[in-house]
């Protein structure tokens, strides 16, 4: 039997700690400075922006944050354990629909370059433009 899809829904506050502990957990992309991802700026895609999360057994296994305004992806993480069960492509298609409902035209991101993260964006037709100031791997998709 195939297990049911992921349940994809908007974060909320009391997602947060689920959310940190995915992302502090992962191995790669780690985040080594803090100030790359503060607070506020956690708050501000919360109230305002596309923060979505994937859910299986009502447990929190993955979120993404999307700039409504500028079609850039911020962050995508899935919890190590859930990892190619969907969760990743579930959560990318929601916020990719939510851009183009918008109005979008095309959607960015940054993630490292060689990295298996890069390697799943790449098998979904993102193309690589090149590395960015901080020498991660920019993609774009038009939308």
């Amino acid at each position: 039997m195939r297990p049911s899809p992921p349940t994809i829904r908007a974060a909320t506050c009391a997602d947060l700690p689920c959310i940190q502990a995915i992302r502090h957990g992962t191995s790669e992309n780690r985040l080594l400075d803090p100030a790359r991802a503060p607070d506020a700026l956690v708050a501000w895609y919360l109230a305002e922006a596309i923060f979505l999360v994937s859910e299986a057994h009502e447990d929190v296994r993955g979120f993404v944050c999307a700039n409504h305004q500028t079609g850039l992806i911020w962050a995508l993480f899935v919890q190590r354990e859930a990892q190619g069960r969907g969760h990743g492509t579930a959560l990318l298609g929601a916020a990719l629909d939510r851009l183009r409902w918008l109005g979008h035209r095309q959607a960015f991101l940054s993630t490292g370059a060689g990295t298996g993260a890069a390697a799943f964006y790449r098998a979904r037709g993102w193309r690589c433009m090149g590395l960015d100031l901080e020498g991660d791997a920019a993609f774009v998709l038009p939308l």
